[in-house]
């Protein structure tokens, strides 16, 4: 009986051995080959700062999932609400997107909706791509209008399925006016987050503001209330609002660093992206941890150096970036000049843009001397 007890124990061993050796080895293995992270960027800017181009040069990537202004649902449903009242809510949504957690969206859309219904989702060339759309392929550089002909018909449920299979989510948005919103994002130990803060000169913003009044409207609304918009003084309180924001972000983000910051906040100025598109683009590719691919390369070159003129709100076409970029110096008088500049004056000081003295200046000043403060 004892004999018979001890065979069983010597059995017990043997076979807990040969597990050990055959199996811990591959959990090992496995924990080793485990998927990494993903990276999460947010382009973080406002209206009419060449944050779209900037998306797309995101988006266009291949090991990237991108989503422009998912926020967009959330103003859209609580438009009777100020920016900051709205903060939460919007920062709740784009840590669930960067989780790859669409039912987010629930309480944003109906029950019965489409891939098709998610805002401007056809700038997202990982939903004009499988598993989101099988009519091109992860690789292709995919224009908005073709993918929106052609891949509109999916499921939202494609949306997260695209989602989970990209080592990059990245997000543009220009709904946050406060980067201390943002800690939270930046010490969940569930992301890997980093901010892109994209400003544009804001005489070139208030230009373009007026060629698209009609679109942004609601957001100012929300942005300052609609009491504020009206009259002469409107835009400019709207573009106080803003420029004050920026100042307040990039203090946040570049002069008074919590440890959690360090690496992973960048400023960068659409200025110096249209005059080096290139180095800025292969700058902002190594922030995020991606590869600046030939393919990529050439990409960025022609969108930069078409002959469009980049009229429409979230046009993204071809165009002349650096002409498009200054066309407010031929273009806006000098008067309004002023009054942006004196809205503005902090947020032009502190990111590098030289004011205009007259309209004579205006007009002849170089592209070099105008931006010397701001070349980096």
């Amino acid at each position: 009986m004892v004999k018979s007890r001890r065979v069983q124990v010597l059995l017990i061993l043997v076979v807990l051995s040969f597990l050990l050796i055959h199996f811990l080895p591959c959990s090992n293995n496995a924990r080793m080959e485990e998927k990494p992270s993903p990276v999460h960027i947010l382009i973080l800017s406002s209206w009419r700062s060449g944050s779209s181009f900037t998306g797309q040069i995101f988006s266009q990537h291949p090991s990237v999932f991108y989503l422009m202004e998912p926020a967009w649902h959330v103003w859209v449903t609580m438009y009777q609400n100020s920016a900051k009242v709205l903060h939460m809510a919007v920062r709740d949504l784009v840590r669930s997107v960067f989780l790859c957690d669409m039912s987010v969206f629930d309480a944003y859309m109906s029950s019965q909706k489409k891939k098709s219904d998610l805002f401007q989702w056809e700038t997202s060339r990982a939903l004009c791509s499988p598993p989101a759309c099988d009519s091109f392929s992860r690789s292709d550089i995919i224009t908005a209008g073709n993918c929106k002909t052609i891949c509109g018909k999916y499921p939202f449920s494609k949306v997260e399925e695209a989602c989970k299979t990209y080592s990059h989510v990245a997000i543009k948005e220009v709904r946050f006016f406060d980067l201390k919103v943002l800690y939270p994002l930046l010490t969940d130990p569930s992301l890997n987050l980093k901010i892109i803060h994209l400003v544009r000169d804001p005489r070139a913003v208030f230009r373009s503001r007026e060629n698209t009044m009609a679109d942004l409207k609601r957001d100012s609304n929300i942005v300052v209330g609609s009491q504020k918009t009206k009259g002469e003084m409107g835009p400019y309180n709207t573009m106080q609002v803003i420029c004050k924001s920026h100042v307040e972000i990039y203090k946040a983000g570049s002069q008074a660093v919590p440890s959690f910051l360090k690496d992973r906040y960048l400023l960068v100025r659409y200025e110096d992206i249209v005059r080096d598109p290139l180095g800025r683009a292969a700058q902002m590719y190594r922030f995020a941890e991606l590869h600046f691919t030939p393919e990529l390369q050439k990409w960025v070159h022609n969108i930069t150096h078409g002959k469009g003129h980049g009229a429409q709100a979230f046009d993204i076409g071809s165009r002349d970036a650096l002409r498009v970029s200054q066309a407010w110096r031929k273009t806006l008088p000098f008067q309004k000049i002023e009054k942006v500049q004196n809205v503005c004056k902090d947020a032009m000081d502190l990111l590098g843009y030289r004011l205009v003295q007259s309209e004579e200046e205006q007009k002849n000043m170089s592209l070099d001397l105008l931006f010397a403060q701001n070349s980096s």
